[in-house]
């Protein structure tokens, strides 16, 4: 694995078909790391190998490894909650092992850290489900032990200090976050910058995504994604703050969209992010 500087530019990437043809493009931004999604449906047998010797050809770093599951939609708000992670106790067993088995292939490719949506946490601590989904995450966490890596839980489906709480409850030092500042605005869930102080000490990884808020004017509906700069987030100030903090990690671009639209607005990316971490 190659050596990255502070704060590298990466780009959040969904695995393909072909790992060559996938890592290629995301060269063509001049960038050398990322943070690879593994798609709910796909196929997991073989596919480690294929990407192991990808990368090691094409000298491409991927420091995360992502986890999504079948039957998860992010249309709305209730929709997330019903159906994203692990807190849908129907889906909880397959996907436990799916989480597992996606924590196999990123240590056999050699990546040291995984991560997922894991849904909105219950908000009674009290309650079964807040229970299941603690336990739950204790047992991922201590399955990528086993393999030496970090598992990271992804901001933004609940308040920092709710998240922060969660965190501290599940009790193991291999848990960690990837923050995400405009899904903090996306969800309504609270300012990204006072969010990454409540987070700061447990903050592995980041992404760099823009947003606007909720509209006013329909309930449940979440924020509307936008090309980073051109959001509520203030990337400037996020850089600033992460410095602040001392992060010196990757600043990974993630840009929800469909191409064209994705491939101009993460080049567009690279630049501001180039110029804002100078």
């Amino acid at each position: 694995m190659q050596f990255l500087s502070d704060m590298e530019i990466g780009v959040m990437f969904w695995a393909g078909d072909d790992p060559y043809e996938t890592i290629r493009k995301l060269k063509a931004w001049g960038v050398r790391c990322g943070q690879m999604g593994i798609p709910g449906d796909m196929p997991l047998e073989g596919a480690a190998a294929r990407w192991k010797q990808a990368l090691a050809d094409e000298n491409f770093t991927v420091v995360t490894v992502f986890a999504a599951y079948i039957g998860e939609s992010y249309a709305d708000i209730p929709t997330v909650r019903q159906t994203v992670g692990f807190v849908p106790p129907a889906t909880r067993a397959e996907r436990e092992l799916r989480t597992l088995a996606v924590g196999d292939l990123a240590a056999e490719i050699g990546v040291p850290g995984i991560a997922t949506h894991i849904g909105f946490v219950p908000e009674d601590q009290a309650s079964q489900d807040y229970a299941a989904v603690l336990e739950m995450v204790r047992r991922v966490c201590d399955h990528a032990a086993g393999h030496g890596q970090t598992f990271a839980l992804e901001t933004g489906q609940e308040a920092a200090p709710v998240l922060l709480e969660f965190l501290l409850a599940a009790n193991r030092p291999n848990l960690r976050i990837n923050f995400d500042p405009a899904n903090m605005i996306l969800y309504g869930t609270g300012d990204p910058i006072a969010a990454l102080d409540t987070l700061a000490p447990h903050v592995l990884t980041v992404h760099c995504k823009d947003g606007d808020w909720p509209p006013d004017d329909a309930p449940g509906a979440l924020g509307e994604e936008k090309p980073l700069g051109q959001g509520a987030v203030g990337m400037g100030r996020f850089i600033s703050k992460l410095k602040e903090i001392g992060y010196k990690g990757p600043l990974t671009i993630e840009r929800e969209a469909t191409d064209p639209v994705r491939q101009r607005d993460i080049a567009m990316g690279v630049d501001l992010l180039r110029r804002l971490a100078a």
